[in-house]
């Protein structure tokens, strides 16, 4: 996560003082009105209902409403709390959030404990030892090596649990991440839970390209920004005269999903010109994420999260890593970007478009290394939060 993304979640540290005293106060002193469990949840800096922690607060809201209380966590400068009505959503940073901190019996977080769950912790958390906290994740790790900063050592130490999507995932947080075998669980991802698994398109009209997020562009100026191989790839590719009449005589439309951390630089490509009319940017406001995974045939992106979701469905993927050197020097990646990528791997843009057509015209629908994704996924079940309540809340 960039320094500008954790400055998003940093508040004024007087303010932050007076609600954090007082709700641990008034936690020691509070008792509960009934014995369900207190659980908090969330992800995504508080800006988006989605992912694990959001298909989790679902399933535990759907089938343990009895035993347990499960709260969602979001931003309040953000809509889609009130828009979408999410049962029990208490504002980041509020005297509530904090209050009800120091009284859950259990935290579920998909990026940081510090930004999804209680904003400042890492100054405070000393004062909470009781609430079992587990981090979800966000997706499967492989595409980009963690970014471990100062304030984080706390937090991960004081974590109770790192759920993994599979062996793959337990050895790499045990070996590369080094967390302690007895905080490592395999109970699959949440978010898993909405598929049913192989579900190819009877025929690819709709192509989701998506492009992960670089902490490096953040600083950029306008001229910077524009000038980067991130754009020149990405309007190449919409402005390429090959995609754009394979598109045209096949009557496909390619959707594009700018991630959202890229959202500040959403003006630079909407105005493009000469960009064919089948071409189309998602709106997250009024889409989201899983309904694109859904309702896509395929994927073009560099390395997103989103492919995970796409190899479990068994759907083509096309890859196109432009910047492979630099990334793997500023960021690096657990997986060999030539060898374990589960798709078509371009090194041109020309090379993208040939892809494209052999995916089209040959009628394609399906993703030739799907026989791989058992080596990252020990579940096809649709049972993931179920594993996870009973692992770290023991409810059956």
């Amino acid at each position: 996560m960039s320094v500008e993304l954790k400055e998003k979640g940093r508040l004024d540290a007087l303010s932050v003082f007076f609600k954090v005293s007082a709700a641990y106060t008034l936690s020691l002193f509070t008792k509960k009105k009934d014995r369900k469990k207190i659980v908090l949840v969330g992800g995504n800096l508080g800006e988006k209902y989605e992912d694990n922690a959001a298909v989790y607060h679902k399933y535990l809201l759907n089938n343990h409403k009895e035993q347990v209380t499960a709260y969602w966590m979001y931003d309040p400068k953000t809509k889609y709390a009130k828009d979408q009505k999410i049962e029990n959503a208490v504002p980041l940073g509020s005297f509530k959030n904090y209050l009800l901190f120091f009284q859950a019996d259990y935290t579920f977080h998909g990026h940081s404990l510090l930004y999804d769950i209680a904003p400042a912790a890492d100054k405070f958390l000393f004062l909470n030892r009781k609430t079992i906290i587990t981090h979800i994740s966000h997706g499967i790790e492989g595409f980009k090596k963690i970014l471990i900063q100062k304030e984080d050592i706390p937090l991960l130490k004081r974590t109770d649990y790192f759920n993994c999507a599979s062996q793959y995932e337990y050895n790499l947080k045990l070996h590369e991440w080094k967390m302690p075998e007895h905080k490592l669980i395999i109970t699959g991802f949440p978010r898993f839970d909405r598929y049913l698994p192989q579900q190819p398109a009877k025929e690819v009209k709709n192509i989701l390209m998506m492009m992960t997020w670089r902490e490096w562009l953040f600083d950029l100026t306008k001229e910077e920004f524009i000038d980067s191989p991130y754009f020149k790839t990405t309007t190449g590719l919409l402005q390429h005269e090959g995609i754009q009449k394979l598109l045209a005589e096949h009557d496909i439309r390619l959707n594009i999903a700018l991630h959202p951390f890229m959202k500040k630089f959403e003006g630079y490509f909407t105005n493009l010109p000469n960009v064919e009319q089948h071409v189309t940017f998602l709106d997250f406001n009024q889409q989201t994420i899983s309904q694109s995974i859904d309702e896509n045939d395929m994927l073009l992106t560099d390395i997103t999260s989103v492919s995970w979701d796409f190899l479990y469905l068994n759907k083509p993927i096309i890859f196109y890593m432009f910047d492979q050197q630099e990334y793997l020097e500023r960021r690096g990646a657990y997986l060999n970007m030539d060898t374990d990528l589960s798709g078509y791997k371009a090194n041109s843009i020309d090379h993208v478009y040939d892809y494209l057509k052999k995916i089209v015209e040959e009628k394609i629908t399906w993703n030739e290394w799907y026989p791989k994704a058992t080596d990252y996924f020990d579940y096809f079940d649709q049972d993931n939060c179920k594993r996870l309540t009973h692992r770290v809340m023991n409810l059956q």
